[in-house]
């Protein structure tokens, strides 16, 4: 067995565009996603801190560190998952995040889980 199949950590993302909180008319696009992250390694692991990478159509990119997710640092027990939901804002109908969560498991090792990157995208309305 490999070190690597002890710290496992699978991160999965749903995202729905916010209409009444978005003005495309002021280049304003609000997107909620909900993110799943469960531990499918064999030793617990605590979320340190997250760090997001989210570029619009336009290229522009914006990179967020931060402490925890929504205020925590959720500690995942081997096949334990942990769900919440966040927010984010670009100037344009279409863009993508990514990114990673920085671990600490139990045993003390550091690691990285990564955050596949998604998109976000406007709903294309039909006149």
């Amino acid at each position: 067995m490999n070190q690597d199949s002890h710290y496992n950590i699978n991160v999965s993302v749903q995202t729905q565009y916010l209409e009444e909180q978005s003005d495309p008319e002021n280049d304003r696009y609000v997107f909620a996603y909900t993110v799943t992250i469960v531990n499918e390694g064999d030793v617990p692991a605590k979320l340190l801190t997250r760090h997001w990478i989210i570029r619009d159509a336009n290229e522009k990119i914006e990179e967020v560190r931060g402490e925890g997710v929504i205020g925590e640092q959720p500690r995942l027990e081997p096949g334990r998952g942990f769900r919440y939901t966040s927010g984010t804002m670009i100037e344009t109908p279409v863009g993508t995040m990514g990114g990673s969560y920085q671990m600490v498991a139990d045993d003390g090792t550091r690691f990285d889980a990564e955050i596949p990157e998604f998109s976000l995208s406007m709903p294309r309305t039909l006149h």
